[in-house]
């Protein structure tokens, strides 16, 4: 039995012309807001600054893509990133709890174990012993 595997599922469908539904909602809701803008703002070179405003956002959520991502992502991270701390230290911080009695009796009675010490020339020698190849 044979099964067709769906392919280009990350590609949205054109539901209004050449717009997908987010796209259009976007242009929409821009042009929406434009309009009201220019309606309950008495002077009109008052009401182009925020009337560009939200079309240059408008479109930018429409159209744009910032390394393969919608503008919508990127405007997404960027407020998550400005809500955030910032601020990252590391401190080692100590054991948050003491040792118990029975712990430290169990590190007084572990025996201590002393490593010998390499001298310079014992070292070298060692080195020697290392680097050249007895033939047996």
């Amino acid at each position: 039995m044979q099964f067709q595997v769906p392919q280009f599922i990350e590609v949205e469908d054109k539901i209004f012309g050449p717009f997908t539904f987010k796209q259009f909602m976007y242009l929409a809701g821009g042009a929406g807001l434009c309009f009201i803008l220019y309606v309950y703002i008495p002077y009109l070179v008052i009401s182009i600054i925020p009337i560009a405003a939200v079309a240059i956002l408008s479109l930018a959520l429409t159209f744009l893509k910032y390394n393969g991502r919608p503008f919508a992502h990127v405007l997404e991270a960027f407020f998550k990133y400005l809500m955030t701390k910032k601020l990252y230290v590391w401190k080692k911080e100590a054991p948050s709890r003491p040792a118990t009695n029975m712990e430290k009796q169990a590190v007084k009675n572990e025996p201590t174990i002393t490593i010998p010490k390499l001298t310079d020339s014992k070292l070298k020698e060692l080195a020697w012993s290392l680097d050249v190849k007895k033939e047996e």
